[in-house]
């Protein structure tokens, strides 16, 4: 019992060379990452030129810079990932790196990716990690803090966050639309019938199945296949292809690359030996100083993994907390890698009305919302009574003119009539407009003005 505990402890002394390279790998994703994001114009398009931002619950305060000033934490973004490559003030760069990346997207729910909340995870776990003691310029200014050794918890608690986005991603496709419809599949195959040579099978049913049984199943297994060192290679090989496809079929950014890469933590120290021998052109083993990393409190550590761990896991099971299809009411959805699960489209319609005099007018979502915040917005019931708001707090005391008659507008009334159609479903009604939608609470609680999702 003793040799499994000291086996499993978080303490147990292990090889820094993955997490050296796991360093690399992140800093130079980042830097890629946000780099394409300042050059295709994403910056403009999502946090200058919307009128209205929907923040995250809790965090409406926080909000996007005026002008030119949005630009800064991209460009802290671009230095800070430079510095944790390199490893120079790595600490501070991480933490730096964490904030801004956080911030941006904090910033508007619209914007919203399973892949962007896991980056705010991996940049946090960064900050707490030691991964400036070796191959790094940190050492160079303190050569006091450089070891081969770092404790086993440092990598282990990456693998464990990789480990939680293909599990939960596999558990969330066990559903009857992705298992025994193929659905939302079966919609965005049929998009690429026209691509080369294998354009005419993307409209094939069978297919679909395939590629929903196929991808549940990844998810599922993948990591098993990675812990073992007599299957890893092969499994690693399936990583490759199972993103590169993804990569080409879907618009799905950077997050194959990510996958791709920061799976190779499972790899073990020797292979992260050969890479970091690579780029010294020498063994890098034998040139550094076998110092103990400096001591940490085993108590916080403690106390630290077993919080993160334990949200980790409970998080993406608060969905049962809500009666309901999951898919309709979206109750529970987000930050529980519920990745490429579903296709909703909604249809929006919004109405002033003067509590007054009772006249009604229908709203121009066009007005007030971008495109894709409105496509969000319309099949989001958060972001439909953070949208409601929005309208009551712009027309409440204006003025509106109808013909040559003027009326003061004074606590209106928002009301909606919204339909919404679910992997491929025809659309039924999704939001009645009997309800003013701001006398509804912004909470956690169960939106029960929400239609019931009929099958």
């Amino acid at each position: 019992m003793t040799r499994v505990y000291k086996a499993l402890s978080p303490f147990k002394e292990t090889s820094i060379a993955p997490l050296i390279v796991f360093r690399i790998i992140f800093g130079s994703l980042m830097l890629f990452g946000t780099i394409r994001f300042i050059i295709k114009g994403w910056i403009e398009q999502l946090y200058v030129e919307p009128k209205y931002f929907f923040g995250y619950l809790g965090f409406e305060w926080i909000k996007p810079f005026e002008d030119d000033l949005i630009y800064l934490p991209f460009i802290l973004m671009v230095i800070s990932s430079i510095f944790i490559i390199f490893g120079f003030f790595y600490r501070i760069s991480a933490f730096i790196l964490f904030i801004c990346f956080t911030y941006v997207e904090l910033l508007d729910k619209s914007n919203y990716l399973n892949h962007y909340y896991f980056i705010c995870l991996i940049s946090l776990i960064m900050v707490f990690v030691p991964a400036n003691r070796n191959f790094s310029i940190d050492v160079k200014i303190w050569p006091k803090i450089k070891s081969s050794l770092t404790k086993s918890w440092c990598i282990n608690i990456l693998k464990f966050q990789i480990a939680v986005v293909y599990f939960f991603a596999g558990i969330a496709k066990l559903n009857s639309d992705w298992l025994l419809h193929a659905q939302p599949m079966k919609t965005w195959l049929q998009a690429h019938h026209n691509i080369p040579f294998f354009g005419s099978f993307m409209q094939e049913e069978w297919v679909a199945y395939l590629f929903s049984w196929a991808g549940c199943i990844y998810d599922l297994f993948i990591v098993i296949f990675l812990l073992s060192t007599k299957y890893r290679p092969y499994a690693y090989f399936t990583v490759i292809s199972f993103h590169l496809l993804t990569f080409y079929l879907f618009p799905i950014g950077v997050f194959p690359w990510v996958m791709i890469f920061f799976t190779l933590i499972f790899f073990s120290s020797s292979f992260h030996d050969k890479i970091l021998d690579f780029f010294t052109k020498k063994k890098w083993r034998e040139i550094i100083q076998f110092n103990n990393p400096f001591s940490v409190n085993k108590k916080i550590v403690k106390a630290f993994l077993i919080i993160y761990i334990s949200i980790q896991i409970l998080v993406p099971f608060r969905y049962l907390l809500y009666p309901g299809d999951l898919f309709w009411n979206e109750e529970g959805f987000r930050f529980s890698w519920r990745v490429m699960l579903m296709h909703k489209e909604g249809l929006a319609t919004f109405y002033l009305i003067d509590p007054k005099t009772g006249r009604k007018s229908e709203i121009d979502n066009g007005n007030f919302l971008t495109r894709t915040q409105e496509d969000q917005m319309a099949t989001q019931p958060d972001m439909i009574l953070q949208y409601a708001n929005i309208l009551k707090n712009h027309y409440h005391g204006k003025t509106l003119h109808y013909g040559d008659q003027k009326f003061l507008i004074e606590d209106p009334e928002i009301h909606a009539e919204i339909f919404v159609s679910l992997n491929g479903r025809p659309s039924q009604l999704f939001v009645d407009k009997k309800h003013d939608l701001t006398k509804f609470k912004y909470n956690l609680y169960h939106r029960k003005w929400i239609e019931p999702f009929q099958e």
